[in-house]
């Protein structure tokens, strides 16, 4: 059997999706940017997509913003608000847990003279809403959080956030990557400025990304070139991705509540039966709101590498961390701000469940875990150090 639990890095696109984006291939090609016929088609299919993700955010077709990621839509927030009010000031807020499209983003900002307060967060990956409030000065021009973590799955106190952005005319903005087609998203009514999502995230396409600018929020060029997105970002529209999305958005919202039932009964389930068959595990950010199908498991004592090896073998595909940073072989900055020492972050698995898994392929990995646990630590030296000391 083959198991994929990894839907936090990539998801499947869904079929329905794929048979929407095909024309668009090859039969309606034309450039959306071109004035004759072949172009105004692509333009019409493009312009349908983005009112169909208005309708879902709630928002206007003309705040939405099609890029070619969820990084370049951070870079683009997060930089464009740098630029655009520099002269007001200089400070930006975020967290110490956030995806390195926005945490790199703003310790490159550092070097040009920025200054960056990263709020602290407690073992469940939540941040102090009054450490918040004592971190703005009058220079705070953004605070940038992110709604969920891609890592732990601990979803943050957004409205409370954009209530205190909003009282102090400050620019919010949420990488909501992970968030988007789990939960139910209200840019507008919640009082966002700037919002990101990825449409690979939801079985839509890789490749395409959106931001939402709040109307009247302003922001700085980021990249230069044509007058695509109307001047907002240059490049020739990938139409057939932006269908995709539109399509895939739709689909995940039109089973929201059920999807979100049926996956993190299925992760209670998973963690439940785990800790039950192994010792020494911890769920992580278990106390906290999390993201349905994300858990977080800390097998102690093992190398996460290994673990990850050897499910792979059994057909089991999980991850170590996120994926944007895999092959960095330092410890989860993400691990490591919850509290979990360094020895044990190296240990952690991530199994990120979608909607096409099914219990029995929960039960097949629930089957395969725990003998491989037991086998990595019988040759593990800080197992056998742990055991001795008992």
């Amino acid at each position: 059997m083959r198991v994929y639990l990894d839907n936090n890095a990539t998801t499947k696109v869904d079929e329905k999706v794929l048979e929407k984006m095909i024309p668009y291939f090859s039969e309606v090609y034309g450039n959306a940017s071109s004035m004759h016929g072949f172009g105004q088609e692509s333009n019409k299919a493009m312009e349908e997509s983005r009112q169909k993700i208005a309708e879902i955010l709630g928002v206007g077709a003309n705040e939405l913003v099609f890029t070619a990621s969820g990084t370049e839509s951070d870079n683009m927030a997060i930089r464009g608000v740098a630029k655009a009010y520099k002269r007001r000031g200089n400070h930006i807020i975020t967290s110490n847990i956030e995806h390195p499209a926005v945490k790199n983003t703003c310790k490159d900002l550092e070097k040009e003279g920025y200054e960056v307060t990263y709020l602290a967060v407690d073992e469940n990956g939540l941040i102090n809403i009054e450490e918040l409030k004592a971190a703005i000065k009058k220079e705070t021009i953004l605070i940038t959080v992110m709604y969920a973590n891609n890592e732990i799955g601990t979803v943050q106190p957004i409205e409370e956030i954009a209530k205190i952005a909003n009282e102090k005319k400050i620019v919010f903005h949420t990488d909501a990557v992970q968030a988007a087609g789990k939960l139910k998203l209200t840019p507008k009514e919640t009082g966002i400025d700037l919002l990101t999502i990825s449409g690979h995230k939801f079985y839509g396409p890789k490749g395409i990304g959106l931001l939402y600018i709040k109307q009247g929020t302003r922001l700085g060029k980021v990249l230069t070139g044509g007058g695509q997105e109307k001047r907002r970002r240059p490049g020739t529209s990938d139409v057939p991705a932006i269908v995709g999305m539109a399509v895939a958005l739709e689909a995940a919202n039109n089973h929201l509540e059920e999807e979100f039932k049926r996956e993190a009964d299925l992760r209670d389930y998973f963690e439940d039966e785990l800790q039950k068959k192994i010792p020494e595990i911890v769920v992580n950010a278990k106390g906290a709101p999390r993201l349905p199908g994300t858990s977080s498991i800390t097998f102690k004592y093992l190398e996460g590498e290994s673990i990850l090896l050897s499910l792979n073998f059994k057909g089991i595909a999980v991850s170590s961390g996120s994926a944007c940073s895999s092959d960095d072989l330092q410890a989860s900055h993400v691990l490591l701000g919850i509290g979990i020492p360094v020895e044990f972050a190296h240990g952690t698995i991530r199994f990120s469940i979608g909607k096409y898994n099914t219990k029995e392929e929960i039960d097949y990995v629930l089957a395969e875990v725990p003998p491989i646990i037991e086998k990595l630590r019988m040759i593990s030296p800080l197992w056998g150090e742990f055991t001795n000391n008992k």
